[in-house]
């Protein structure tokens, strides 16, 4: 089985890969990115290419799988270029996959992707899928789902959409500090003796789960007959009791206006490069029931959702980071000069 994945150098894309290489079924394993990370190997081909530019579908050819991955989290100040990756991009690789005849398409949804649910209760894959309005990387998340809709009504291709929660790991320590905390965090501050309090805000309620447990779900996904959506998500759901207790910190009472306009704030200051439709989506997306992964993946998670949190943690703290160059620990620059020069979060990625 020959398995292109674009992405395939990131957080999710390198457990992916790990994943495949370790499958018998998987005989080669084509990894797109636009910086490759070194020479190929007996099974992993890379190969250099832009999901928004670069011609796609003699890429493609002869595949057995597509696994589309690839997705831009910044610059968060420029919305048009997360767009050309995002939405553009991945019309342009499911064009491609539909040219080349590949047989399967498995697609990085996420649970961002849902419309705004239930806290008490968990939800199965059938919720809308129409995003939060003020979350770019929700409507994007939705706009593609409904690219997927048309692919499935108008070709033979095997579609498969995994909705993970949030992923972690400890190589992916280095790439998620640039994306979400940025340059001014010292790394020796994320620890639980200099952390005094956690925010405990009305509907702060997530789901987690280790990057290489979601390589996984990918795995099985693909050399699987499976179709359709799935939930991909590691118990326990983690809210402001089981944050304190990670952190060994006191919860503090704040309400979610007040954490939202700091996040907007500082954000609009070019102090952090989050902006706080990601607050949005936090408080706002639903809680997901991965039965149906369970049951037709034969899925299992092997980390807990803490686990995968505090590894990603200790990871920051440590400066950890992984062997490719967007999980490398130097990926910032000399002390994090790239990531001020680009302007935290303001420049177009090129």
């Amino acid at each position: 089985m020959r398995v292109v994945v674009t992405g395939a150098t990131g957080n999710v894309g390198t457990s992916v890969v790990a994943a495949l290489r370790r499958d018998p079924k998987v005989t080669e394993i084509v990894g797109l990115a636009r910086r490759i990370p070194g020479p190929d190997d007996g099974k992993v081909r890379w190969v250099a290419a832009d999901v928004a530019e670069s011609p796609l579908a003699p890429i493609f050819e002869g595949a057995d799988a597509v696994i589309h991955l690839a997705w831009a989290i910044q610059p968060s100040h420029d919305e048009a270029a997360l767009e050309e990756v995002n939405v553009v991009g991945s019309g342009r690789v499911f064009g491609a996959a539909a040219e080349a005849g590949v047989g399967a398409l498995v697609y990085a949804s996420s649970v961002g992707a849902y419309s705004p649910g239930p806290k008490d209760e968990l939800v199965d894959e059938s919720w809308p899928t129409d995003g939060i309005d003020t979350s770019a990387y929700s409507r994007h998340k939705a706009r593609v789902e409904r690219l997927l809709d048309d692919l499935s009504a108008a070709s033979r291709i095997r579609v498969v959409r995994l909705r993970p929660g949030l992923i972690f790991k400890r190589e992916a320590a280095s790439e998620i500090r640039r994306f979400f905390l940025g340059p001014l965090l010292p790394n020796m501050l994320v620890r639980p003796s200099l952390i005094p309090f956690v925010p405990d805000v009305p509907g702060l309620r997530f789901q987690a789960v280790h990057a290489d447990d979601v390589g996984d779900a990918y795995r099985r996904a693909v050399v699987g007959d499976a179709e359709g959506a799935f939930n991909i998500a590691a118990p326990p759901t983690i809210g402001p009791p089981e944050l304190a207790s990670l952190l060994r910190a006191r919860q503090v009472k704040v309400p979610a206006k007040a954490l939202r306009a700091a996040a907007s704030l500082t954000w609009r200051a070019h102090l952090q490069p989050a902006d706080a439709g990601w607050i949005d989506l936090a408080l706002s997306c639903p809680l997901m029931d991965v039965s149906r992964a369970r049951r037709d993946l034969g899925w299992e998670p092997r980390a807990s959702s803490l686990d995968a949190l505090g590894e990603l943690l200790l990871g920051i703290r440590d400066g950890a980071g992984g062997d490719t160059p967007p999980l490398a620990k130097d990926a910032g620059g000399p002390l994090r000069s790239g990531e001020f020069a680009t302007g935290v979060g303001r420049r177009n990625r090129k």
